[in-house]
C-alpha cells in the first residue's frame, strides 16, 4: 500500500518563503514521477509542478513559475516544493501525489489530477497579506 505524507505547511507573510516535503513509501519511489496540486476553498483542485522519476524533469504552472521549484530525492524517498516569495493566492491545501504508471513523462499528463493514483492527505498552506 502506497503512503503519501507531506509536511512543512504553515503560516508565512507575503514574499516569504516555505518548503514542502512528502515521504513515500509502498513502492519503488524512484520508477514514478511525482507531482504537486493545490486546492483553494471554494475552488478546484489545480497542478502546481511535477517531476520525472530520475528528476532530471520538472514542470511547472505558469503562475508558480519562477518561485517555486520541485526536487526529489530518491534516496530518502521524498519530493519536496521550495516555495519562495509566496503571496496571498498561494493560500491552499497543497497535495503531492503519485503517477499511477511507472517510467512516464511530459508536461500535458503529468498536470492533470487522473495521471495520480495515489495522493497525500494534504498540508495547508497561508499567506498573509
Amino acid at each position: 500500500q502506497v503512503q503519501l505524507v507531506e509536511s512543512g505547511g504553515g503560516l508565512v507573510q507575503a514574499g516569504g518563503s516555505l518548503r514542502l516535503s512528502c515521504a513515500a513509501s509502498g513502492r519503488t519511489f524512484s520508477a514514478y514521477a511525482m507531482g504537486w496540486f493545490r486546492q483553494a476553498p471554494g475552488k478546484e483542485r489545480e497542478f502546481v509542478a511535477a517531476i520525472n522519476w530520475s528528476g532530471g524533469l520538472t514542470y511547472y504552472a505558469d503562475s508558480v513559475k519562477g518561485r517555486f521549484t520541485i526536487s526529489r530525492d530518491n534516496v530518502k524517498n521524498t519530493v519536496y516544493l521550495q516555495m519562495n516569495s509566496l503571496k496571498p493566492e498561494d493560500t491552499a491545501v497543497y497535495y503531492c501525489a503519485q503517477d499511477r504508471t511507472p517510467h512516464e513523462a511530459g508536461s500535458s499528463r503529468l498536470s492533470l489530477a487522473r495521471t495520480y493514483d495515489y495522493w497525500g492527505q494534504g498540508t495547508q498552506v497561508t499567506v498573509s497579506s
